[in-house]
């Protein structure tokens, strides 16, 4: 196993395989690190090369020459095709990799028995805005054969990417229906506001530009700020104002509570899918 740590025995080799939309974006931002040696593969060849040209990523002929050129192996298919990808390259595979997997309700015991328990396995969760550096990502730890080193690399890995949260597996349906279907949610609520600008009389550009950067906006004041969330929300809501005649009409709808409940399906929806694996 390369130590990530060790200077002198050069870059580590991280190869992805299946450069769509996530394997590319985490392809992308690793980009330009000294440490990192980057290789992909896709079955449509023009997105590695388009990476080859963009980002130095080394353009590998098949899965099989990611494994071996790679100390890390990501696996971005899509989650019916994780097995049988990982089946095909088991005899193939060294005990000094390790294999990483985003695909969603793909458990580490699939992982290991798909891969032949050959090397050790991480299973990431990643969401939607690590495309632009911004996501956030749950990482678990539960392969017992796992390096410190090798954890400590995966971590400052993802981290270059956005929010890291190392949890254990029994963890994972709750970071899902978090975190890893809540840019929807995000994005549900922001289209509603540009609705209701339209319907008030603003065009749909307008509308859309003021909601984009009121959400921005109020996520850096959450970040950058230590006030409770509920503190920034009561400095917007006046006595007798517009806001708690809006925030009145929410609560009256029980919208707080359908928000707990749609995250509880997502959670459930997430552990049945996981069982059929």
């Amino acid at each position: 196993m390369h130590d990530s740590k060790d200077a002198a025995a050069g870059p580590a080799t991280l190869g992805v395989i299946g450069c769509g939309n996530m394997g590319g974006a985490i392809l992308r931002g690793l980009a330009g690190r000294p440490d990192l040696a980057l290789h992909g593969f896709d079955l449509n060849a023009g997105r590695v090369q388009a990476l080859a040209g963009e980002s130095g990523v080394v353009a590998a002929e098949s899965p099989r020459a990611v494994a071996d050129a790679c100390d890390y192996v990501l696996v971005a298919v899509k989650p019916h095709h994780v097995a049988p990808l990982l089946a095909e390259l088991a005899p193939f595979l060294r005990p000094d990799q390790i294999i990483v997997s985003i695909a969603a309700g793909m458990s580490v015991a699939a992982l290991k028995e798909a891969s032949s328990g050959v090397c050790p396995v991480v299973r990431v969760m990643p969401n939607t805005p690590a495309m632009v550096g911004q996501g956030v990502f749950a990482v678990c730890f539960d392969d017992p054969a796992l390096t410190p080193a090798a954890k400590d690399f995966l971590q400052g890995l993802f981290r270059s990417l956005g929010q890291v949260h190392v949890l254990g597996e029994d963890r994972f349906d709750a970071f899902t229906a978090v975190a890893g279907s809540g840019p929807a949610y995000v994005f549900y609520f922001m289209e509603a506001i540009v609705e209701a600008g339209v319907t008030l009389g603003l065009t749909r550009a307008q509308s859309t530009e003021m909601v984009k950067k009121l959400f921005s906006g109020s996520a850096a004041l959450a970040e950058e700020t230590s006030m409770h969330l509920s503190e920034l929300r009561e400095m917007v809501t006046s006595p007798a104002g517009t806001t708690i005649a809006a925030t009145n009409v929410l609560d009256l709808g029980a919208v707080r509570g359908k928000i707990v409940e749609a995250v509880k399906a997502a959670s459930d929806r997430s552990r049945e899918m996981g069982k059929k694996k």
